[in-house]
């Protein structure tokens, strides 16, 4: 102990100076952890924002109950979980859940998931006696302590509206769009397709930012949703009140019929560039791509923001008439690209690294959504 003379001729002890929180040396209280499901992606983040990874274990017991042990301290810090949806879905979001918990018994600051491609984000619509799944995952992720998502190209942007808690839903269209015209010989050339009208609005987005024109195929056959024979058939009884006598009951909706396929728009001689948000199965990519090629078009490239690319993909895509398919590295798909050489990727880590240090930082998001419109 340090000890100073008094007037008296006694010591007593020297005053301690405390440092202000100015003047204390500055260290990070950001720490970025990840599970099984992208961990190439979260060391690309890690390595941009300049951190090391933390040290977080993520396994799987004998029984497949999942395990998650966290090697540094988190108290008082702002916790970013790196984890994306991939084929391997349920344990994604398992692994998730028990991170996001274990940081909120550790008493972290603050706890941001941050979730390139949102699960079961296709299943955010009341289909018959089914359920609205992507509200009950919202529901399950802010429970478990997540206190901010960073998700990217939502199917539905409705979706934002299931959380309790901010979400931040990036685009991707700048990362593809600079590739159409870096890596696309002749674009101007080009024709934007969309696959069915409902991806028209994403369609017409790209088209003016590149001024090129558009095309639309109609006719594609949706996903079947045929009745099961459990009695949702059965004619209702006939009505007595004579203000609903209508002949034979109440009218059954005429079922949809498939029309001929056909494409809206010139494709004849020019490169066609189908855009969706997200390609898993596809075959019905194919079917288009089949039909661009029947209508005179002389490349066709596919533009997607998640590359999930199930089953067979690769090889269909091969013997396909598509020339290149481009997807971000929100989904790993690197067993994909060695069986198909026509699958392409654009990194967009600097766009996540940007948005967990303006977050951090308590900076605004406006310049990662300048210019973006309600179609993209």
């Amino acid at each position: 102990m340090l000890l100073n003379r008094n007037k008296f001729g006694g010591f007593r002890p020297a005053k301690i100076l405390k440092l202000d929180k100015m003047d204390a040396p500055a260290t990070s209280d950001i720490c970025i952890i990840n599970g099984n499901s992208h961990p190439d992606l979260a060391n690309l983040i890690a390595s941009r924002l300049g951190v090391n990874n933390g040290g977080c274990s993520v396994y799987h017991k004998t029984n497949r109950e999942t395990m998650v042990e966290i090697g540094d301290s988190v108290r008082g810090k702002d916790i970013y979980i790196i984890q994306t949806g991939t084929k391997d879905v349920n344990n994604n979001i398992m692994e998730l859940l028990i991170m996001a918990y274990a940081c909120k018994t550790s008493s972290a600051n603050s706890i941001v998931g941050v979730i390139p491609y949102l699960p079961y984000s296709k299943q955010c619509k009341m289909r018959k006696r089914g359920c609205i799944v992507s509200k009950l995952l919202a529901r399950m992720m802010c429970t478990s302590g997540l206190t901010h998502i960073i998700t990217m190209d939502l199917h539905q942007k409705e979706i934002q509206g299931f959380f309790d808690c901010p979400v931040d839903n990036l685009r991707a269209s700048p990362f593809l769009l600079q590739y159409i015209q870096e890596c696309i010989p002749d674009y101007r050339n080009s024709v934007i397709v969309a696959r069915n009208p409902g991806s028209a609005k994403k369609a017409t987005s790209y088209a003016e930012r590149l001024r090129l024109g558009i095309a639309v195929i109609h006719g594609e056959q949706k996903e079947s949703e045929t009745d099961e024979v459990d009695g949702r058939n059965s004619p209702p009884l006939l009505p007595k009140s004579r203000t609903m006598d209508v002949s034979g009951g109440v009218p059954v909706h005429p079922a949809k019929e498939k029309p001929p396929i056909n494409v809206v728009g010139d494709v004849g001689g020019r490169i066609a560039i189908m855009v969706d948000d997200l390609i898993d199965d596809v075959q019905s990519f194919v079917a288009a791509a089949e039909v661009l090629k029947e209508r005179g078009a002389y490349k066709i490239y596919v533009m997607a923001t998640h590359g999930l690319l199930s089953q067979d993909a690769p090889r269909l895509i091969e013997d396909s008439p598509i020339d290149e398919v481009v997807v971000t590295n929100t989904v790993p798909h690197e067993i994909q690209k060695m069986q198909c050489h026509k699958i392409k990727t654009v990194d967009i880590s600097i766009l996540l690294a940007e948005a967990i240090r303006r977050i951090h930082n308590k900076e605004s998001m406006s310049y990662l959504f300048k210019n973006v419109t309600l179609e993209d």
